[in-house]
C-alpha cells in the first residue's frame, strides 16, 4: 500500500514537473517549447547575461556587422541581446516598415548565432501625445481606452496584428520562426510610463496584460513569444510582486527591474537579492521562469561592479534565474551607458566576471534552440 502511495505521489510530481515545464502557450513552437526548458535546466547552476541593444549601437557607434561592445571586451556578444517594439507604433507607415525590417534582422542574426532575444516595448501613448512616458499636461491614462470596450480597442487590436505579423515574419536559416521573450508593460509599478500605477487601475492593468497575451496567441497565431511579466523595485513581499499579477496562465517569466537598490540611488545588494529570491521562490512555485529583467550603473564608473556588486547579488541565494540585462549603451552620449568597452574603467573586472562559471555568454550556449526527448515527453 505504501509503494501504491509512494507511486501515486511521484506521478503527481512528475505531473507538475510537466506542466511547470512548458510555456503558457499551448501550441508553442518547438523551438519556442525548447527554449523554455532549457532556461529553466540552466538557471540551476548559471545566469545568462543580457544588454539592451547590443548589437545595434554601442558607445560611439552604429549599425556595426556582428558588432557589440560586449563582444570588443570579451570575444562574444552577450547571451541574451534586449530590443524594443518602440517602433512598431506611432510612426509614419514608412518607418514603421523600416523599424520592423532592421529588428527583423536583428533578432534573425541573433538566433542564427545561437543567441536569445528579449523585447521590451516602450509603447508610445496609442491616444495622446507625450510618447511612452507620463507628461502630465498632455498624456492620457490609455490603458482603460484600449481594453475591450474601451474608445482605442480597434486601434490597440490592429496595433498588436502589426506585431503579430512581424512574430510570422521572423525566421532563422533553418527556416524556424525565432522565439521572442516579451516583456511588455514593464516597470508597471512606478508612474514613468502612462502604463503605471498611478494611471490605471490593478483591475485595468490586469485585463490589458491578458487581453495582449491572448489576442496575440489566440487571435493572431503567435506561438514564438513567451511572456515575461516585470515591475520595478517597489515590492518587498510576494504579495506586493503580485499584485497586479495577470495570473499564472498568461505569464511564463516573472522579474524585476531594478537599478535603484545596485548603486544608482544606494548600494543595497542584499535588499536586492532577497527580491531576487521572492521572484525566484516564486517562479519555482508557479512553475515558471525568472529573470533580473533589467538592472545596472549608468556610466559603471565603480571598477569593480561586476565582481562586488551584481555578482553577489545574484549568487546571494541559491537563485533561479534565466538571465541578468543590462541596460544599453548610447552611442551619442558620454556617459550613458551600461556594458563597458574597450578602455572603460571597469573593463579589467567584467572579464572576471565574464569568466566566472556562473555566467552564460554567447559563445557558451549550445543548442538552446533544440531538446532531447525522454520517454515520449515533449
Amino acid at each position: 500500500m505504501q509503494r501504491v502511495i509512494g507511486l501515486i505521489a511521484m506521478g503527481m510530481l512528475f505531473l507538475v514537473s510537466c506542466v511547470g515545464n512548458r510555456p503558457i502557450d499551448k501550441k508553442a513552437t518547438p523551438e519556442t517549447r525548447a527554449l523554455y526548458k532549457n532556461l529553466g535546466k540552466l538557471a540551476k547552476n548559471h545566469t545568462l547575461f543580457g544588454h539592451q541593444h547590443a548589437t545595434e549601437y554601442g558607445h560611439g557607434w552604429f549599425s556595426g556587422k556582428d558588432r557589440s561592445d560586449v563582444k570588443s571586451v570579451t570575444g562574444s556578444h552577450p547571451a541574451v541581446i534586449g530590443v524594443d517594439f518602440s517602433g512598431f507604433s506611432g510612426r509614419s507607415p514608412e518607418a514603421i516598415q523600416q523599424a520592423k525590417d532592421e529588428l527583423r534582422q536583428n533578432v534573425v542574426d541573433t538566433y542564427n548565432r545561437g543567441g536569445v532575444t528579449t523585447a521590451a516595448w516602450h509603447f508610445s501613448n496609442p491616444v495622446s501625445k507625450g510618447g511612452f512616458y507620463w507628461v502630465d499636461s498632455l498624456s492620457l491614462p490609455a490603458v482603460k481606452y484600449i481594453i475591450p470596450g474601451g474608445e482605442a480597442h480597434e486601434q490597440y487590436k490592429e496595433i498588436l496584428r502589426g506585431i503579430g505579423e512581424w512574430a510570422h515574419s521572423i525566421k532563422g536559416a533553418d527556416g524556424k520562426l525565432v522565439p521572442i521573450i516579451f516583456r511588455p508593460f514593464h516597470e508597471f509599478d512606478g508612474g514613468w510610463f502612462w502604463w503605471g500605477k498611478p494611471h490605471t487601475s490593478r483591475e485595468e492593468f490586469m485585463q490589458v496584460w491578458q487581453f495582449t497575451v491572448s489576442y496575440l496567441r489566440d487571435s493572431v497565431g503567435v506561438h514564438n513569444f513567451l511572456y515575461a511579466f516585470s515591475p520595478d523595485n517597489k515590492f518587498n513581499s510576494e504579495a506586493d510582486f503580485l499584485e497586479r499579477y495577470p495570473g499564472d496562465k498568461y505569464v511564463d517569466m516573472v522579474g524585476m527591474d531594478n537599478y535603484g537598490d545596485m548603486g544608482r540611488d544606494r548600494y543595497a545588494i542584499d535588499t536586492a537579492a532577497y527580491k531576487l529570491k521572492i521572484i525566484s521562490d516564486y517562479a519555482r512555485k508557479a512553475g515558471k521562469l525568472a529573470a533580473f529583467t533589467e538592472t545596472g550603473l549608468e556610466s559603471v564608473p565603480n571598477a569593480t561592479w561586476w565582481t562586488n556588486t551584481l555578482l553577489p547579488t545574484l549568487r546571494k541565494y541559491p537563485l533561479r534565474l534565466s538571465y541578468v540585462l543590462v541596460w544599453r549603451n548610447d552611442t551619442q552620449s558620454p556617459t550613458h551607458y551600461y556594458a563597458p568597452f574597450p578602455g572603460q574603467v571597469s573593463e579589467q573586472n567584467f572579464l572576471q566576471f565574464y569568466q566566472h562559471p556562473y555566467t552564460l555568454f554567447e559563445k557558451d550556449l549550445k543548442n538552446i534552440y533544440k531538446r532531447r526527448k525522454f520517454l515520449g515527453v515533449f
